[in-house]
């Protein structure tokens, strides 16, 4: 939005304008992890076993698919209006700081500024930097905090995560510590339970994804450590530490609550991409016809 503030300010716009920084203020400096008070909860028994259940369809509310730190609404592409905007949010980020080396910062930087441009290098159009664009599977934990939702289900000795983006699921390894036999986008998962909590030690990425759509970015060392614990019957406070000695100086945390969906027919639908993004990464490649 653009504002004249050439004009001298009479006390009332100046009180006006405080008003609004404060506001702004206090919008930013809101720790993410403030989801009230904890809970003694005891979720109900999965079938056989002494853990809770957690089976069912599952779906973050948040902004943090755009920007997980704390932001303003923001414009996306001029030739779509309104349609593509960014949505302002607290973030999802405890404390608000992604504390980035220094060459990490400049290149999240740059991962913002380019992420809807389309170079031309020796005659052929590079693909957009937003992995999201292009329908990658979205890695570890933004399959998480996407607007979209996923589903849970779990066994006695195994668990299973299914997203509905780009179809992408995951197999929790129960106690087991076996390495990963490769580098992929969802990375290799163990878990554990930590009373009621679920705790899923997560390595083995690849570095073809990002966190948000805001560039924030990982290496091929990401490590992350999630712990899912059941609030109430339709609730699970989700929190992940994340570290990565490449990029990052130090751990960091997000955390966030999962809603249960409760719609009378709900059901995960699939969201198979891969088609929609043809034109995208190969409509250079199509044969022109002669004329």
């Amino acid at each position: 939005m653009n504002q004249n503030f050439g004009a001298p300010s009479t006390p009332r716009s100046i009180g006006a304008l405080a008003a609004i920084g404060l506001s702004i203020g206090s919008l930013i400096t809101a720790p993410a992890a403030a989801q009230g008070p904890a809970t003694t909860y005891r979720a109900p028994r999965l079938k056989g076993t002494v853990n809770p259940d957690l089976n069912g369809i599952w779906q973050s509310i948040n902004e943090g698919n755009w920007d997980i730190q704390a932001h303003a609404a923001q414009p996306g592409p001029p030739q779509f209006g309104a349609l593509y905007a960014e949505p302002g949010g607290t973030g999802i980020v405890e404390g608000n700081d992604i504390p980035y080396q220094p060459w990490a910062l400049e290149q999240k930087k740059k991962n913002f500024e380019e992420r809807f441009v389309r170079k031309v290098r020796d005659g052929i159009r590079d693909e957009p930097l937003d992995p999201e664009a292009k329908c990658y599977m979205p890695g570890i934990p933004r399959a998480n905090y996407m607007p979209y939702p996923f589903q849970i289900v779990q066994g006695a000795g195994s668990m299973i995560f299914v997203y509905s983006y780009a179809a992408a699921t995951r197999i929790i390894h129960m106690g087991k510590a076996d390495q990963p036999p490769a580098d992929t986008y969802m990375g290799w998962s163990v878990g554990h339970w930590e009373g009621d909590t679920l705790v899923i030690d997560v390595i083995g990425f690849n570095e073809n994804t990002w966190f948000d759509r805001a560039g924030n970015f990982h290496s091929d060392a990401l490590h992350v450590v999630e712990r899912y614990t059941p609030a109430s019957p339709d609730v699970i406070r989700y929190e992940a530490t994340i570290e990565d000695p490449k990029v990052f100086t130090r751990s960091w945390k997000i955390s966030f609550p999962l809603y249960r969906r409760l719609d009378q027919h709900a059901q995960l639908m699939e969201f198979k991409c891969v088609p929609f993004v043809e034109e995208l990464l190969y409509g250079h490649l199509r044969k022109k016809n002669d004329k």
